[in-house]
């Protein structure tokens, strides 16, 4: 079959780290991320990733906007932003993140049970972040996040941080039958994982699998670097976002609606055809769920 001109674009809009203060549009509550979701979908983004926060004590000190993996966070979330695209009439392929470091297994996973989303992460892989802290994925949580997006029907996409990442994915489908061709997300610039360079994007894309669809994200000043190169490669998506990137500039904070923007612009440059939400389904092989009020609403994993 011959490729696609169609080219997604991702925006992850907070991930678990940026702050307010280093980024004062990075949203925190449901409001936030279905405002923000519902503009960028208009402006051409077709997936969103989201990550929640809740407020919370910690170290005997109350932290707004506390990374979270809570169920009631990403209901809330979710069923805002799908209240908000529908109000709006866009549409948006909602990939729910599953990467929560120290959390328990079950509170890495309930939310897919519960909400149901289109596609999830998944990380096959722990790495030590930045040469800072662990960033777990054991194979026993991995084992069980294969099962569920089996279950459930959700279309995985791989974070893949480093060349040998590429072989646990195909590890993973393989051993419970994820249905193939597989998406890759390349996150280029993290501190002991790939550096965010042409050459090893170059190298990662020329590993991947037969038929896999791949996208790029470069990680703070490797964020611009990744999209031209990507784009020269033919990627069939663009990652882009305050989880990654917070600058449009050296010294301008940007927003999620401008990266994204910026994303749209330079693809077209580049003679590509944004996809939308229905058009990155077909690239993906995603059949279009029904809204959670339809399904059976309860979690697959839960506290014992």
């Amino acid at each position: 079959m011959a490729k696609s001109n169609k080219i997604m674009i991702q925006v992850c809009l907070c991930g678990a780290g940026t702050k307010k203060e280093q980024a004062p549009t990075v949203p925190y509550t449901a409001e936030e991320l279905a405002e923000q979701i519902v503009a960028c979908a208009k402006a051409g983004a077709s997936i969103a990733h989201i990550h929640v926060r809740e407020d919370k004590v910690v170290g005997g000190e109350m932290q707004i906007g506390y990374k979270s993996m809570s169920l009631q966070k990403f209901t809330e979330a979710v069923e805002a932003t799908r209240e908000a695209c529908k109000k709006a009439g866009v549409d948006i392929l909602i990939n729910l993140t599953t990467s929560g470091g120290e959390y328990e297994d079950y509170k890495r996973l309930q939310h897919l049970g519960a909400l149901k989303p289109e596609m999830c992460s998944f990380d096959p892989n722990t790495l030590n972040w930045a040469n800072s802290y662990i960033f777990e994925n054991s194979p026993r949580f991995l084992n069980l996040l294969s099962q569920e997006v089996i279950k459930h029907d959700i279309k995985p996409e791989f974070e893949v941080f480093d060349t040998g990442h590429l072989d646990s994915v195909m590890y993973y489908v393989n051993k419970h039958g994820i249905p193939k061709p597989p998406h890759i997300q390349f996150i280029m610039g993290v501190g002991g994982a790939m550096p965010g360079s042409a050459e090893y994007l170059a190298f990662a894309v020329s590993k991947l699998p037969e038929g896999a669809t791949w996208s790029v994200s470069g990680i703070g000043k490797a964020h611009m670097p990744m999209m031209l190169a990507g784009l020269a490669l033919g990627c069939d998506g663009l990652r882009v976002g305050l989880e990654d990137n917070i600058y449009l500039s050296k010294g301008v904070i940007a927003t999620n609606l401008q990266l994204v923007e910026r994303a749209v612009e330079l693809s077209k440059l580049a003679g590509r055809e944004i996809a939308t939400a229905d058009d990155a389904r077909e690239l993906l092989g995603i059949t279009r769920h029904c809204l959670r009020d339809e399904r059976t609403y309860e979690p697959t994993f839960k506290a014992e």
